[in-house]
């Protein structure tokens, strides 16, 4: 089993949220269709700009929370480094 640390975004440049999953197909679905309510939905973040698959939940879950520890610059040169026009990265899912 895998298990993801993802980024999604309202737009380049705009409001950011890293979470964890072991179902990132299904997860982003979830938040395109406001199923999720808070946040995500309030702020139309809903393009996935960047993700990274781990082997355990516990490096996974390491990861997510180092990254939200992260500032905003840190996050936006990651996501510039493997996305830099930050299009939508749902066709490398098997969605």
């Amino acid at each position: 089993m895998s298990f993801f640390v993802y980024i999604l975004a309202s737009r380049r440049n705009g409001t950011l949220n890293t979470g964890m999953t072991d179902d990132l197909a299904r997860r982003v679905e979830q938040h395109r269709a406001d199923a999720v309510p808070g946040f995500i939905r309030a702020y139309g973040v809903k393009t996935l700009v960047w993700f990274e698959v781990h082997e355990t939940r516990e490096s996974a879950f390491q990861r997510e929370r180092q990254i939200k520890k992260w500032n905003r610059a840190w996050k936006l040169e990651m996501i510039e480094r493997a996305n830099p026009v930050w299009r939508d990265l749902c066709d490398q899912l098997a969605l």
